[in-house]
C-alpha cells in the first residue's frame, strides 16, 4: 500500500503511525479488556468476533453488554449505544472541513476509523482546513495503527478470555496510559475549562442510565470551552479599545 503512495503520503502515513505509538498499548490493553468482556458475555465466539469487527467501539460495547445479558428491548440496546457515542458527532463535525473535498464514501470510511485518540491528535496537528497534501495520509496512519491494535487485542480477549485473570486490572492500566495523552492536550485555558467540567459533570452523572455520564461530560466540555474562548476573545477586544482609546 505505501509502495503507492507519494514519497510525500508515504512519510505522512509514517509520521501518523508515529504519532500515534505512545498510545498503542494503552488501545490494546482496552482492547483486550473489551474481547474479554465479550466472551464472558451471552455473545458466541462469532457474535463477539463480529462485535469487534464491525462496531469498533469499545466504550460502547462495553455499555451494552449488561443489557444484552438482561435481554432487555432492542431499542434500550439502541438507545445505550447511540448515546455512548454521542461524541462522535462532536469528532466528525470537527473533522468536515478538513476533509469535505472527498467523496460520501470516503467519508464514511474516514468516519468508521476515526477515534477519541485519533481526533485528539489530528486536532494538535492544526492542520488547515481543506485539501493540504498529507493531511489524509497523516490520518490514515494513526488510524492503521489504531484499528490494528484494537483488533488484535479485542481478538486475542475473545480467544484466551478463559486464560486472562479479571484481578490483572488492564482496564484501570489502559485508562492510566491515556492519562498522559489527554493531558498533554491541555494547551489553552479553554481547553484546561472543558476537561475540568467535563471530568466533574461525568462524575456527578456517573449513576445515571444509558452510560448517559458521558455524552453530558461532552456537552458540558463543549459549552465551558466555548464559553472560556468568548471571554477570552472579549478581553482581547476590551484590551484593543482600550489601546486605541489611549492612543494620541
Amino acid at each position: 500500500m505505501l509502495a503507492s503512495l507519494s514519497d510525500l503520503n508515504r512519510r505522512a502515513f509514517r509520521e501518523g503511525v508515529r504519532d500515534y505509538s505512545p498510545t498503542v498499548m494503552a488501545i490494546f490493553s482496552w482492547g483486550l479488556v473489551t474481547g474479554i468482556a465479550m466472551s464472558k458475555s451471552v455473545l458466541t465466539l462469532p457474535q463477539a468476533l463480529t462485535m469487534s469487527l464491525l462496531c469498533y467501539a469499545g466504550s460502547s460495547q462495553l455499555a451494552v453488554l449488561p443489557l444484552l445479558a438482561a435481554k432487555l428491548p432492542v431499542w434500550t440496546v439502541l438507545l445505550t449505544a447511540a448515546m455512548v457515542n454521542t461524541r462522535f458527532v462532536i469528532f466528525s463535525a470537527g473533522l468536515a472541513p478538513h476533509f469535505s473535498y472527498l467523496s460520501l464514501w470516503r467519508r464514511v470510511v474516514l468516519g468508521y476509523f476515526n477515534g477519541d485518540v485519533i481526533y485528539l491528535l489530528f486536532q494538535k496537528k492544526s492542520f488547515p482546513t481543506g485539501y493540504v497534501p498529507g493531511k489524509e495520509a497523516y490520518f490514515w496512519g494513526m488510524a492503521s495503527a489504531s484499528w490494528l491494535s484494537w483488533q488484535v487485542s479485542s481478538i486475542l480477549g475473545i480467544l484466551l478470555a478463559s486464560l486472562i485473570p479479571d484481578k490483572w486490572g488492564l482496564a484501570l492500566a489502559g485508562t492510566l496510559v491515556l492519562i498522559p495523552v489527554m493531558v498533554s492536550a491541555i494547551n489553552s485555558r479553554a481547553t484546561l475549562a472543558a476537561v475540568s467540567v467535563a471530568g466533574i459533570v461525568a462524575l456527578l452523572a456517573i449513576d445515571l442510565p444509558y452510560r448517559l455520564a458521558l455524552p453530558l461530560a461532552v456537552l458540558a466540555a463543549i459549552v465551558a470551552g466555548s464559553g472560556a474562548d468568548l471571554m477570552v476573545e472579549r478581553a482581547d477586544l476590551r484590551r484593543i479599545r482600550n489601546g486605541a482609546g489611549d492612543a494620541p
